[in-house]
């Protein structure tokens, strides 16, 4: 068997050729991505990147929230594209739990989605930066970067997070999802950078739920935040969310 020579300086001009192909491509990324913007944005097609200024929402009044009454689980899903079923290994970004008083029997029907954390444990245990909060507040998935290893549905205390399994079809061309990926309520962020309201927040119709800017003390839930009594769940956790519950 013949020796094989290498040539040290034929190594050192692959190894020059290779990271100036990297150093390029990077530079191609950053030029196609602005600060402050992520491949989530870009899908869909959001030119300016999130203000800090803002910290988006919920207030859900449990008190107006009624047994039975599925309208916001429906208009998410009709809205994201998921299907109205609840098997095991269906994708749910809303779902309706009953609580119950065992002290003095009182019972409650609200509604529970992605909590939308100031410190979400979903984004410290990802291993590849695919789950993320935006500078506003609101907690997302990139599903070009998730690779379904399932860290963030583990870490969430809320159970709020799905696994798709099955290939999607008909899907909100402004809602991006993917086999094999996690997802979990979006607040509408398609809708919200568009000045609109999350659709749960349009079809519910008692008005039991209120979207705003938490930031703004002149907001109207901000207002009714600090006229009343509300709750964080679990916030022994100190995640401070961003969705509130009155009468909880």
């Amino acid at each position: 068997m013949s020796d094989c020579k290498i040539n040290p300086t034929e190594i050192n001009m692959v190894d020059l050729k290779r990271r100036s192909f990297l150093k390029t491509s990077l530079g191609v990324v950053a030029v196609a991505i602005a600060p402050g913007m992520l491949l989530f944005d870009v899908a869909h097609g959001k030119s300016e990147p999130a203000s800090g200024k803002v910290r988006w929402g919920m207030l859900i009044d449990t008190n107006q929230c009624k047994d039975g009454c599925n309208d916001c689980v429906g208009a998410c899903n009709k809205e994201n594209g998921l299907s109205d079923k609840t098997g095991a290994t269906d994708p749910q970004w809303i779902r309706k739990i009953e609580l119950k008083d065992s002290s003095s029997g009182r019972a409650l029907s609200l509604p529970m989605m992605c909590q939308h954390c100031e410190h979400p444990p979903c984004v410290d245990v990802c291993p590849t930066t695919a789950s993320f909060k935006r500078a506003d507040g609101i907690v997302l998935v990139d599903k070009h970067r998730c690779i379904g290893c399932r860290y963030c549905m583990m870490a969430c205390p809320y159970k709020a997070r799905s696994f798709v399994h099955e290939p999607l079809h008909d899907q909100n061309p402004d809602v991006p999802r993917g086999k094999g990926t996690v997802e979990s309520c979006t607040l509408c962020v398609h809708r919200v950078d568009q000045g609109q309201r999350p659709a749960c927040a349009e079809a519910c119709p008692n008005k039991a739920i209120l979207f705003g800017d938490l930031n703004d003390a002149n907001s109207e839930i901000a207002m009714k935040i600090r006229s009343v009594a509300s709750a964080q769940v679990r916030a022994d956790l100190q995640l401070n969310p961003g969705i509130r519950y009155q009468g909880l």
